[in-house]
């Protein structure tokens, strides 16, 4: 028969084994993370330019610092793991505990800065789109305004009819309706025309579009966050078995 020792060395390196895996996948989350965050810098950031809050932007940042928070926190229970001291496992719960209540706090205020963000959507697209669309110094904008309308299949803030109001439009040398980016073909002049057969006419316009997608954006981070959030719970249940079981050794 297993003496209470072979039985308890068993359990121990069971424990030892699934922290390890543990760890792996915590460390594929953190990637993850990192990735979702620069995915949002390098791809999105011409929208952020639309934008008067940093909110989207400093959201991107925090996403890349998480994560390489969490890689190093991976670090961190590995060597805990692989050379058993008591006192290294404390600082990893602690750690993984710290990170966990900050998801908390972090999904609490990107829903309350998503409804922000939604107001300023509402009341200030359609003035940055109409007063900055081509003129000196506004590249940024001017870029952002194409690739939103050209991406999301769009032509003005809430509607085509917006664009009656732009500086650039009112200007006497230009010939168009709406911007060249509104045409479901684009090319040179198109937006002379501003028939529905020639250029997006959503309803909703272009404001729809941006919040179905910042919506969306924000509910993969809450999945990726919700699927971290579990992984630490069940990190911090097997560093507490390890720690005891140590600890009973030790006597």
């Amino acid at each position: 028969m297993e003496t209470y020792d072979e039985k308890n060395t068993c359990g121990m390196i069971c424990l030892k084994y699934l922290l390890l895996t543990f760890n792996l996948l915590f460390w594929l989350a953190g990637g993850v993370v990192m990735a979702v965050g620069v995915w949002t810098l390098v791809e999105k950031s011409d929208y952020i330019s639309l934008l008067n809050s940093t909110f989207y932007s400093a959201s991107a940042y925090i996403l890349i610092a998480a994560g390489a928070i969490v890689v190093f926190t991976g670090i961190v229970g590995c060597c805990a793991t692989l050379k058993e001291m008591r006192s290294l496992l404390i600082v990893y719960f602690f750690l993984l505990l710290c990170i966990f209540l900050l998801e908390i706090v972090a999904g609490v205020l990107a829903y309350i800065q998503y409804q922000e963000l939604d107001k300023e959507l509402q009341h200030n697209l359609k003035e940055t789109m109409v007063q900055k669309y081509q003129q000196s110094g506004e590249e940024s904008i001017t870029s952002a305004v194409d690739k939103l309308q050209q991406e999301f299949k769009c032509c003005g803030s809430n509607s085509s009819s917006d664009w009656s109001d732009s500086v650039w439009i009112l200007t006497p040398s230009n010939e168009r309706l709406v911007p060249d980016s509104c045409c479901k073909t684009p090319s040179n002049l198109c937006g002379r025309r501003d028939h529905p057969s020639n250029i997006y006419k959503v309803e909703g316009g272009c404001i729809t579009k941006l919040e179905t997608f910042i919506l969306s954006q924000l509910q993969i981070l809450g999945a990726v966050a919700i699927g971290i959030a579990f992984l630490q719970l069940v990190g911090m249940i097997l560093v507490c078995c390890l720690y005891r079981g140590l600890k009973e050794e030790s006597y």
